[in-house]
């Protein structure tokens, strides 16, 4: 919820981005990447791709554009309590949100290849969740925000 609510509000402050005086040089302008261990990352590349259709390149990783089609125009940053359960029942530190175009059928093409959906909810003002574990038992979040 505390993910969904600060969304909410990076969301909500861009329109206004250009009445606030410019920032000088040498802050944060974005994230450049996500980066993360695996037991094996050959296979859970080939997850992400096969299952979650995340474009991944020869290199193994995939570049994800800001300006695709339909995607949220901010990207949400939040450091969560220790003793949050909001990433149950996975145990790792980190939970990862993405974007979806088409949440009914992300969620037909996961049931198709056998992912358990953990939780959906369609009620949330920012938009429909959904949240599912990796084959290394991270927990994803996918959002369709609200158009």
């Amino acid at each position: 919820m505390a993910a969904r609510s600060m969304l909410l509000v990076c969301l909500s402050v861009l329109p206004i981005t250009h009445l606030i005086a410019a920032e000088p040089a040498g802050h944060v302008t974005g994230v450049g990447g996500v980066f993360f261990k695996a037991k094996d990352p050959k296979a859970l590349s080939t997850w992400y791709r096969d299952v979650l259709g995340l474009p991944v390149e020869a290199w193994g990783g995939a570049a994800l554009r800001y300006d695709a089609p339909q995607h949220p125009p901010a990207l949400a940053w939040n450091a969560f309590s220790a003793a949050t359960d909001y990433f149950a029942p996975s145990t790792s530190a980190f939970m990862i949100d993405y974007a979806v175009d088409d949440m009914d059928a992300m969620l037909a093409r996961l049931s198709a290849k056998g992912v358990v959906i953990l939780k959906r909810d369609d009620k949330d003002p920012s938009g429909r969740f959904a949240w599912i574990l990796d084959p290394e038992g991270n927990k994803i979040e996918l959002w369709e925000p609200k158009r």
